[in-house]
């Protein structure tokens, strides 16, 4: 069953793909929403039913003038305002991401390796994910030195678990369950 915030990401994604703005409607939204967690305040204002549509849609005309961002953001946001949804708007935006990592064929993996990887070892790596997911994956990487060696990659909801530091727990129960 589809939430509120992923239809109101649907219909944000077929706007941007239609317009051909996808990573700048993305970017604005996450700037937007940064804007509301350095000002709650703002956020409280745009979601208050005590506040005037007309002054809502003036606050987000002005924050979207600030921030240089699309018209589509502007829409979107006088759209959320004016069905009262805007404290959905974080959820909205991860449900966007998704729906556009969907529909464009992206899997996100996360890597967490024992130490800083090189760029050959990610792109290898990187390779032999996308072989695995059949789509093309975006890779964020991190460390972690209690791996003591190997990586754990999380790509969607299945986790690879290469890690010295889990092969060494395995062991451990086999030996005491013998």
């Amino acid at each position: 069953m589809r939430t509120i915030a992923q239809h109101y990401a649907d219909a944000l994604a077929d706007v941007a793909i239609s317009e051909k703005n996808t990573d700048a409607v993305s970017r604005e939204l996450r700037d937007f929403l940064a804007l509301l967690r350095e000002s709650p305040q703002l956020g409280i204002l745009l979601g208050s039913p005590a506040v005037s549509r007309a002054n809502k849609h003036a606050v987000a005309q002005a924050l979207v003038e600030r921030m240089k961002a699309s018209r589509t953001l502007r829409n979107f946001l006088f759209v959320v305002i004016d069905k009262r949804r805007m404290a959905l708007l974080a959820e909205i935006q991860q449900a966007f991401e998704a729906q556009l990592d969907e529909r464009q064929g992206v899997a996100r993996a996360s890597v967490v390796s024992a130490k800083d990887l090189k760029e050959g070892e990610k792109k290898k790596l990187r390779a032999a994910l996308e072989r695995l997911s059949g789509r093309r994956v975006e890779a964020h990487y991190h460390s972690d030195p209690a791996l003591i060696g190997g990586a754990v990659v999380r790509l969607g909801s299945t986790i690879y678990d290469g890690s010295v530091r889990t092969q060494l727990e395995r062991l451990r129960a086999r030996l005491e369950s013998e």
